[in-house]
């Protein structure tokens, strides 16, 4: 499954057009490389998403055929979240 729309169907993004613009943008990491929207999605592959003020890295525990009406969080695993802090310039 293409990168943009597994972000979109995991809900990790809402939109799938916000996930296309932040693979775009370089601000999804898949594997340790930059991704691209297009790029596959594969089980056990690790990325790193910085959206919305914050970093987060998933490990990819399932690959849906279709959008799941519920149940989204059974399709990755959070490793870590980081929340992005403001830094003040003198």
């Amino acid at each position: 499954m293409r990168l943009d729309k597994w972000l979109k169907v995991a809900r990790v993004i809402k939109r799938r057009t916000v996930a296309h613009d932040a693979a775009e943008t370089g601000r999804v990491m898949l594997n340790g490389k930059p991704a691209k929207p297009a790029s596959d999605v594969r089980v056990g592959d690790e990325m790193v998403v910085d959206i919305g003020g914050r970093e987060m890295a998933l490990r990819v525990l399932a690959v849906p055929d279709k959008p799941l009406p519920k149940g989204s969080e059974e399709l990755y695993e959070v490793l870590w979240v980081h929340a992005k802090t403001r830094e003040t310039y003198d």
